[in-house]
């Protein structure tokens, strides 16, 4: 990336076709810590990896609960996801004044991508430079929306962004059949797990650099709708009991093939 005469705003097209300004805002994006979101058929799970700017200040907050039915993870600029939650809040908010009801999330997600599509139609405006996944439950069920910073949003099953996301991608490629059954429990650990993928080798997860977002519908039987579960954010210590789960399980697994390996050596677990 470097400077040249088609990135001095968001309007102009280089002789090639592109935008380079929207291609710095996806930069961004990609240089922001990892997010992680998975849609089975009753639930949608986001989880987050937190970073610190130093050591002496707090971790950064990653997930934000819109409304009792809609959360959204970030990554890249959180000053700009800061603007555009805030904006869905107050649509969120005049859906209930207005209709009575919760927005529906294909709704407000078409919204947030108008307002960036916009930006790139002024000349005084520039791209949000964040990444956003965004998911909650309506009357059609869970869903989940990923937001570039070109406008465009897509449903997915799943989705990672940030850095070093691919690693979390070819994880849930690779157990993607598997999501749609999942319930809750199972679909935190599945996110969890592909985050663990996206860290450096010298990287743990931990409650400090971990959050985890969860909103879905109760199981109501057999042929009835179940009823929302409102959406949950867990951070700090919360987080400390789905990492035992996820993480717990699968060092056991490798413990039992060392085990397997080499059978009556006794594996320290302190």
């Amino acid at each position: 990336m470097f400077r040249n005469n088609y990135d001095n705003d968001a309007i102009t097209f280089s002789p090639q076709g592109r935008i380079f300004q929207i291609e710095y805002a996806s930069e961004a994006v990609k240089q922001g810590s990892v997010t992680v979101g998975l849609c089975s058929k009753t639930h949608v799970v986001l989880v987050a990896l937190k970073r610190n700017a130093e050591d002496l200040s707090s971790y950064q907050k990653k997930i934000i609960n819109i409304d009792t039915h809609l959360g959204l993870s970030l990554a890249g600029l959180a000053s700009d996801a800061r603007v555009l939650s805030n904006f869905m809040k107050r649509q969120a908010l005049a859906s209930k004044m207005t209709y009575g009801r919760p927005i529906p999330l294909e709704r407000i997600v078409s919204q947030i991508g108008d307002r960036a599509q916009t930006n790139t139609q002024n000349y005084s405006n520039r791209p949000y430079g964040v990444g956003l996944l965004v998911g909650g439950v309506d009357g059609t069920g869970p869903h989940l929306f990923e937001f570039q910073p070109s406008g465009m949003t897509q449903e997915m099953v799943a989705c990672a962004i940030g850095a070093r996301s691919q690693m979390a991608r070819t994880y849930l490629e690779r157990n993607l059949d598997a999501f749609a059954g999942c319930g809750r429990e199972e679909l935190v650990t599945h996110g969890l797990k592909a985050l663990k993928e996206s860290l450096n080798q010298d990287k743990e997860l931990t409650v400090e650099n971990t959050s985890v977002g969860v909103v879905g519908l109760s199981d109501g039987g057999e042929g009835k709708k179940g009823k929302l579960e409102a959406f949950r954010l867990y951070d700090g210590e919360e987080v400390g009991p789905l990492l035992e789960k996820a993480l717990g399980a699968e060092a056991g697994k490798t413990e039992r093939e060392a085990e397997g390996e080499a059978p009556g050596e006794q594996m320290d677990t302190s």
